[in-house]
């Protein structure tokens, strides 16, 4: 699968919120999600637990830049996980914890994430589809990002947990939990 994204900084949630509304878009619900990052030769995987949901693998390829982007990932339930990476515990990258408000307008999904030790940050999701394609995608994101300027700061070239590691490494600290044991949270 794929989709148009778009991330950046979140500077006034309660403006965003509004200006949401004001364009019809439909509050969904909140999610509490802890994603693991695991090390991986090409790409990016993580291991997605959200409350109150299956665990989900997502693994997905993207470039890193400040604009709307194209992503490919495929979503893998933890069965599937377990026969495409086996049994033995992958090697974790980090964790990210965030609490994750998810708002539809239209073919977008609007993610208002409070990530911990990160800050407020919005993401907007387009996917591609036979009535959606990738330029409809990439316009719909840039129409909604013009309503929300007044409410978003820089835009953001990076995932979350490429930004939480910039900023431990610059603490001088290491971005990876201890390993896991076999079978412990990776595959469980």
């Amino acid at each position: 699968m794929h989709n148009v994204e778009l991330k950046a900084e979140l500077r006034d949630p309660v403006l965003a919120r509004g200006i949401l509304r004001s364009l019809g878009a439909v509050f969904v619900l909140t999610l509490q999600q802890t994603d693991t990052y695991f090390r991986v030769a090409t790409g990016r995987l993580k291991r997605r637990e959200t409350e109150g949901e299956p665990v989900e693998y997502i693994r997905y390829e993207r470039t890193d830049r400040a604009a709307p982007k194209l992503s490919h990932f495929s979503i893998l339930t933890e069965e599937e996980a377990l026969e495409r990476f086996g049994t033995l515990p992958l090697p974790v990258r980090l964790l990210v914890r965030k609490k994750r408000e998810l708002w539809m307008h239209a073919n977008v999904r609007v993610h208002l994430d409070t990530v911990e030790k990160l800050g407020t940050f919005i993401e907007l999701e387009a996917l591609v589809s036979p009535s959606c394609h990738v330029v409809r995608c990439h316009e719909a994101i840039n129409a909604l990002r013009t309503h929300l300027r007044p409410a978003i700061g820089e835009l953001i070239d990076c995932g979350y947990a490429d930004l939480l590691e910039r900023d431990l490494d610059a603490l001088g600290q290491s971005a990876a939990p201890p390993q896991l044991p076999p079978g412990h949270a990776n595959h469980s």
